[in-house]
């Protein structure tokens, strides 16, 4: 800044401002020796000159968001860094520097997301509070530190990303991606909770492959694991979002049907039954299904789940490749 073109009343307030940040700096080294930041690093400290609006900071802070020094203003202002926010972070960090600034919180701390120069985000948390007031008890300096969290971050998404993984293999059936035995045996307890709840219809198919060993003795494994792949495609896409499928069984399959009675059940079983009788398998393998339907009235899980398996019973008697329901 050039001086000389300052007049005798701007000398004399940049020489005070210059005061300010002189004091500040003496302050940081006493704050550093006394250890009252239990961290020290990383990007380093900032000031905020609250009168002037003008901030003095580490570099480093500002070059990790892609920018060159020679790029950084010479007088840079609170809003140099609070414009690049990200809007569901801006409203949040806005709300924690005023509650500190009234005396709600005798610290400032906030963690939040700033653009960088090529567009993505990096995260940042800040740590600091009031360290001067004039006479009046006016607010004339803020002093914090400043960290990079973004790899901290990313960790973090990373094991979130592989919790859900894990999540997802606890209740996932192996081989054909449905849900588990102890899974969709849940989902069916839960249904039948929310079913008294609210007083809806809730009904269950339980079906299984006909002839299923036979598949197995005549063709191997290989490809007796290849229908009921497909055959949990098929089931898959048959039914509504809402409803939930599972592998129960070696070669069952059970399907709960949300807000649905018997005949609805029913129906929606006889289009499973239909579209797996005219679906292609392997070595053009035959493949036909018979199940049983049933709608819950106030029988527990296992005492469900029997009357829908009696009625499978009942369409493996009658010539398989049929669907029987338990009609109230």
């Amino acid at each position: 800044m050039n001086y000389e073109k300052l007049s005798k009343g701007e000398l004399i307030k940049k020489i005070d401002e210059l005061e300010g940040w002189i004091s500040q700096f003496k302050r940081k080294e006493v704050e550093e020796l006394t250890l009252e930041f239990a961290w020290t690093g990383n990007l380093g400290h900032w000031y905020w000159n609250y009168k002037t609006n003008e901030v003095v900071f580490n570099p480093l802070k500002v070059t990790t968001l892609g920018y060159s020094v020679d790029e950084i203003p010479e007088v840079v202002n609170y809003q140099f860094f609070t414009d690049k926010l990200h809007p569901d972070d801006y409203e949040r960090v806005m709300n924690e520097m005023i509650l500190h600034l009234k005396g709600v919180s005798p610290v400032y701390e906030a963690e939040y997301r700033i653009k960088t120069k090529a567009g993505d985000w990096r995260w940042y948390m800040d740590i600091g509070k009031i360290t001067q007031r004039d006479s009046d008890g006016n607010i004339e300096f803020l002093a914090g530190i400043v960290f990079d969290t973004t790899e901290r971050h990313e960790l973090l998404d990373q094991i979130e990303e592989k919790n859900k993984l894990l999540s997802k293999l606890a209740i996932t059936d192996g081989l054909t991606q449905l849900y588990n035995h102890q899974a969709i045996y849940e989902k069916l307890v839960d249904e039948i909770k929310r079913s008294k709840r609210y007083q809806s219809n809730v009904s269950i198919l339980l079906l299984d492959i006909d002839h299923f060993k036979r598949i197995n003795d005549t063709h191997g494994h290989e490809v007796g694991n290849s229908v009921l792949k497909k055959v949990a495609e098929r089931i898959g896409n048959s039914v509504r979002d809402v409803d939930m499928v599972g592998r129960y069984g070696g070669e069952e399959f059970l399907v709960i049907f949300p807000n649905s009675n018997v005949k609805q059940a029913h129906n929606a079983a006889e289009r499973i039954r239909k579209d797996i009788e005219k679906t292609e398998f392997p070595e053009e393998i035959k493949v036909t299904i018979s199940g049983g339907v049933v709608e819950y009235q106030s029988e527990n899980v296992n005492e469900l789940v029997d009357k829908a398996d009696q009625q499978m019973y009942r369409a493996k008697q009658s010539g398989r490749n049929k669907i029987m329901s338990w009609m109230i």
